[in-house]
């Protein structure tokens, strides 16, 4: 058994496809089927099952990926703590990060990263919450920008900032013009417009609704807040956005921005997951963000 075929098993498991997963592991689709093979052999058990719209885990093979995962983490933890002795003259960090924050906070916090440590690479991975809080359980990412509340109980993390959430409405929306603040219970009949089930934005618009006495109308999803913003612009719905956001508007397609009279919030997180050797790289990188942040609060 090899290290590699690890990882085979671990992409297949996770894209459910072989294609997509030779694609991902860039060897080609025969050579991966053949390796797969050649390890089922070995072990004598079937990993997946095998159908023509779909490929599955078998029990054996979902064992297979939980200590696969240890393995390669375990591997991953041991080579950081190697660099560290070598006292970082070089390294490698996977962060994690929602579009959102990634799109706003890290233009902020990556070029004082990499003046201060040339030396270390670091590779983002964007994706949901649901996704990102897996792969830091894992070991997929070695930190990543979250928010509360987190699902997944084997996480540790700690607060970055605390930040207000607005209501974002048409130019020529019947609230537009409102100079007092909007209570959300006004919002009862409104369409929304909302990020795809899983993103954590989305959560948080159904749960202040929910607060609210009511269920929001989600009339169009996006997986980017960009065309979320532009939709709401156009006149097709109202959505809550992080005050980020607002400070970053421009352009012709612009919603305009209102503060909500309850003045909800989310914590921006950084999360790891618990007893998980965080390297010295990981260490700076979190003081990197904290003091960069705190300019921009």
């Amino acid at each position: 058994m090899e290290l590699r075929q690890l990882q085979y098993v671990i992409q297949i498991a996770l894209e459910k496809n072989f294609s997509r997963a030779a694609e991902k592991l860039h060897i080609a689709q025969p050579s991966l089927s053949q390796q797969l093979s050649k390890l089922e052999q070995e072990l004598g058990v079937l990993l997946f099952r095998r159908t023509t719209n779909s490929v599955e885990l078998t029990q054996a093979g979902q064992v297979f990926v939980d200590k696969s995962q240890t393995i390669l983490d375990a591997i991953e933890q041991l080579k950081q703590e190697m660099d560290d002795m070598a006292q970082m003259k070089r390294g490698r960090l996977v962060v994690g990060t929602l579009p959102i924050t990634g799109s706003h906070i890290l233009p902020l916090v990556l070029p004082v990263f990499g003046a201060l440590y040339p030396q270390i690479e670091v590779i983002l991975v964007e994706d949901t919450t649901v996704r990102l809080e897996q792969l830091t359980a894992s070991g997929g990412t070695d930190l990543s920008l979250l928010t509360l509340p987190l699902v997944d109980q084997t996480l540790e993390w700690e607060p970055l900032m605390e930040e207000e959430i607005c209501l974002a409405v048409p130019p020529n929306h019947r609230l537009a013009g409102r100079k007092d603040e909007i209570a959300i219970e006004e919002l009862r009949d409104e369409p929304f417009v909302g990020l795809k089930k899983g993103q954590g934005f989305r959560q948080i618009l159904v749960h202040l609704c929910q607060q609210a006495g009511f269920t929001p109308n989600i009339v169009f999803e996006s997986s980017n807040i960009e065309t979320v913003q532009s939709l709401i612009a156009g006149g097709m719905g109202i959505t809550f956005v992080p005050k980020m956001l607002t400070r970053a508007a421009g352009g012709e397609f612009v919603p305009v921005y209102l503060s909500l009279k309850t003045r909800p919030s989310r914590t921006l997180i950084i999360a790891s997951r618990k007893g998980r050797y965080l390297s010295k790289a990981a260490v700076a990188f979190i003081e990197t963000m904290n003091k960069t942040i705190s300019q921009y609060k």
